[in-house]
């Protein structure tokens, strides 16, 4: 398993899907998931009318995590979609995923790089450090169908028409120290 080309497009392969059904906890292994357009993963707690439907993680990031001596496994850190092959942070904001289903293709915009970790993280506490605020990536539901693991993701670039965006992120020594 692990990255794939698809006419020369980085693939990977989906090596979890995961849900829940309460906020702030780790997500459970599932055998397949019903991703619905504009709304996220039908039965999970972060599903919704937002930016953040559906959270990823790369598969090789949570491998080196855990030759730290970690021992998480899926869903631990919240995420729904673990996926071997892809380095997702390396990826821009728009970047469309198509995920290779059956009976249809499922695909997802990525919206958001990252996100501040919840208080009480479980794998912070144990840890010193958890790496979804860092490597995790969000994405809201294009188009919807059903997701399993082994199913193949594949990245394409953002939509040309897509309109500009861009953030400001001023830093100084008074915010340094919380002025």
């Amino acid at each position: 398993m692990g990255a794939k080309e698809d006419n020369s497009r980085i693939c990977g392969i989906i090596h979890a899907v995961c849900m829940s059904e309460k906020k702030g906890i780790g997500k459970t292994p599932v055998e397949s998931a019903v991703f619905i357009p504009g709304h996220g993963i039908e039965g999970d707690a972060h599903a919704g009318s937002w930016h953040r439907q559906v959270s990823l993680l790369s598969w090789n990031k949570v491998e080196e995590f855990n030759a730290g001596g970690a021992g998480v496994k899926e869903g631990d850190f919240g995420e729904n979609l673990v996926v071997e092959g892809i380095d997702f942070r390396s990826l821009p904001v728009g970047t469309i995923l198509k995920i290779h289903s059956s009976p249809a293709e499922v695909i997802l915009e990525m919206t958001q790089i990252g996100k501040a970790c919840h208080t009480g993280c479980a794998i912070r506490q144990r840890m010193g450090v958890c790496i979804m605020p860092v490597e995790g990536v969000f994405a809201r539901v294009i188009q919807g169908g059903t997701v399993r693991p082994g199913d193949v993701m594949c990245v394409y670039p953002p939509d040309p028409e897509r309109p500009f965006t861009a953030a400001v992120i001023t830093v100084s020594d008074r915010s340094a120290a919380g002025q």
